[in-house]
């Protein structure tokens, strides 16, 4: 079908919905500005898709649906939010011999953010001995020891993280 059906049964969903979403995210962010922002963030996640039309069609509880979209954006909006400002007060524990500028600041500020948005996919266990492995430079076997797990249990959460990351670097996992 067509783009402008997909507009059009986007607009539909907000005139029916948008009253309703903004009165559920209010209690839940605290901030009216922040709601009306994450409101706007649904409707554009909706439009955005590459199979937008489908998904609508498909949708049976349109709040539930709706609700789903802003639960994520708000957790995002929310680790977004705490890695900033782990990062704005990294600077103090820093050196001035290795200040960056803002605009370096902020790229990899965006990348961080894209490195958790990427390994938020992982369960807790995978993701800590990733990590481990990738930034720390442990072997599976001291990560193993760590962790109390066997070896092939790491090799196993490194080679599941890895996949996920190649997947999620090609668009293919969300």
């Amino acid at each position: 079908m067509s783009e402008p059906r997909t507009r059009a049964l986007v607009g539909t969903l907000y005139q029916d919905n948008h009253r309703w979403l903004l009165g559920w995210l209010r209690p839940r962010v605290d901030c009216r500005e922040l709601a009306r922002d994450l409101v706007h963030d649904v409707f554009i996640r909706i439009l955005a898709a590459r199979d937008a039309e489908d998904r609508l069609q498909a949708v049976r509880e349109p709040r539930g649906y709706l609700a789903t979209i802003a639960r994520r954006l708000m957790i995002d909006h929310y680790r977004r939010d705490r890695l900033e400002r782990a990062w704005l007060a990294a600077p103090a524990q820093v050196p001035e011999a290795f200040e960056i500028s803002e605009e370096e600041r902020a790229l990899l500020l965006e990348t961080l953010c894209e490195l958790d948005r990427m390994l938020a996919g992982l369960g807790p266990a995978v993701r800590r001995a990733f990590l481990l492995s990738q930034l720390d430079g442990m072997t599976y076997k001291a990560i193993a020891a760590a962790e109390g797990l066997s070896e092939v249990t790491i090799t196993r959460y490194i080679a599941k993280a890895t996949h996920h990351c190649t997947l999620y670097r090609l668009g293919l996992q969300p």
